[in-house]
């Protein structure tokens, strides 16, 4: 994929999220870097270290959805995960290194996809030999081995391997017309199953079930078994075990680790819920010491994986957080040390309600009329009625709790809710949700603060 610049990835992100111009500029730059950091020369690219973000606001104004998109865009690594899941070492719960064997493993995952990828089309044509030899038994024909061989004893001869030739020509002429997609045939399968294995362990353990599993079904003989498939199925059975096949994974495992050490992102959510504050009594395994914790991974250190060994000196972290409760110089300073761009996010309105109705790709507008389209409805929503909804929301959200723009979620859940219900029913229809549809459906739920406070 092309390097973006910092406009392009910004305009990128304005299809998906509305506003937070200050938070989308940070995050280009810092995508950015990571391109430029690989011009550089070689002595010099191991010293530029990423430039890691706090993004502070409220919850529901786009964190989250920024971190994801910009991950997409660059095509990156990304894993999201809360802070708050975290313990101090010597207690049970995650350690702060799982999340870097997450990312390798989901690294992993996206290069052998990709790999896959490439090799599918060969990995059909075997497929499809494959199948054929089911379906017609015996001998193949001399072509499909190649020609200088020496002819081996048992191959057909004269007119009856011409025969054979014909009759597999015909089958494979079937087969790609979908003409024998209701033929069963017998199929041989690897039975990938193993003996269950379950550990509660301590921190740092977490992966030493996978590892026995692997471990168990690597000792023991390889079993098959026979199963009857459609000719279909037995197609796609035989092209994934051959594009596994054809998959050099000391390659893929190369490529992913690559990948996480030099454009791997880690979205640290909640982080405002281990900053430590002076009114905390008690042990505090969750706080100051998970903030120790982390502070070797983000400044760079080398954690053990099933791959290897995987350095996080160049590994981008966006860190977020409310910070309703604490603030950002509640953390140690040493953390704060490694998270030098600081973005607040602006709280959402009724204008930018209206906004994330109407203008991004994925508006939920657009999403609720592609639900009800499968059901033959068409759902209409007027001009005035996009208001409305974004104004319901602002008032619930200023009345009782901010989740900013997920109240959208909940409004437009309980304004569908009859047309969800009986969707089935009306098939073929045209319905318009219009500014007198919605006060009719929502009136006495916004009207009464107590039941909107459980309701929306």
């Amino acid at each position: 994929m092309k390097a973006l610049t910092p406009p392009e990835i910004v305009q990128e992100l304005d299809k998906y999220i509305v506003g937070q111009k200050n938070a989308k500029r940070s995050v280009a730059i810092a995508l950015r870097n990571r391109w430029r950091r690989q011009q550089v020369p070689e002595h010099l690219r191991d010293e530029i270290a990423p430039k890691n973000i706090i993004m502070i606001g409220p919850t529901g104004v786009g964190k989250t959805e920024i971190a994801r998109r910009l991950a997409a865009l660059a095509n990156s690594p990304f894993l999201k995960i809360e802070a708050s899941k975290f313990t101090e070492v010597g207690y049970v719960g995650r350690d702060v290194e799982s999340m870097i064997r997450d990312l390798c493993e989901l690294s992993v995952n996206m290069v052998r996809g990709e790999e896959q990828e490439s090799v599918i089309e060969r990995a059909k044509d075997i497929a499809e030999e494959k199948t054929l030899d089911i379906l017609l038994p015996g001998d193949r024909p001399r072509e499909q081995h190649g020609g200088g061989e020496a002819e081996p004893a048992g191959y057909l001869e004269g007119s009856e391997k011409d025969s054979t030739w014909r009759t597999r020509d015909k089958l494979r002429r079937l087969l790609r017309e979908g003409r024998l997609d209701d033929r069963y045939v017998d199929l041989e399968v690897s039975d990938r199953s193993y003996p269950m294995v379950e550990i509660f362990s301590s921190a740092g353990l977490e992966e030493m079930d996978i590892n026995l599993r692997e471990m168990l079904s690597n000792m023991m003989p390889r079993k098959t078994k026979r199963r009857k498939v459609r000719v279909p199925e037995a197609l796609e059975i035989l092209t994934q075990e051959e594009a596994q096949r054809l998959i050099d994974m000391d390659k893929v495992v190369k490529l992913a680790i690559e990948r996480v050490e030099h454009s791997g992102i880690i979205f640290l959510d909640e982080i405002d819920k281990i900053a430590s504050r002076e009114t905390t009594k008690g042990p505090d395994v969750s706080r100051e010491g998970v903030q120790r914790d982390l502070l070797p991974i983000v400044e760079g250190s080398t954690v053990n994986t099933k791959y290897g060994m995987v350095r996080t000196d160049h590994v981008l972290f966006i860190a977020s957080g409310a910070f309703h409760a604490s603030k950002p110089s509640d953390l140690i300073p040493e953390l704060q040390g490694r998270f030098p761009i600081r973005v607040e996010l602006d709280s959402l309105g009724k204008e930018e309600f209206v906004r994330i109705l109407r203008e991004p790709k994925n508006a939920l507008t657009t999403q609720y009329e592609a639900l009800m389209s499968t059901e033959g409805i068409e759902l209409v929503f007027d001009h005035d009625s996009v208001d409305e909804v974004a104004q319901i929301a602002h008032d619930v959200n200023t009345r009782t709790e901010n989740i900013g723009a997920r109240r959208l979620h909940t409004v437009m859940e309980k304004l569908l809710d009859e047309v969800s219900f009986n969707a089935h029913e009306l098939g073929g229809q045209r319905i318009v949700i219009t500014r007198e549809y919605i006060k009719d459906k929502l009136q006495n739920i916004v009207k009464d603060e107590d039941l909107s406070r459980y309701i929306l």
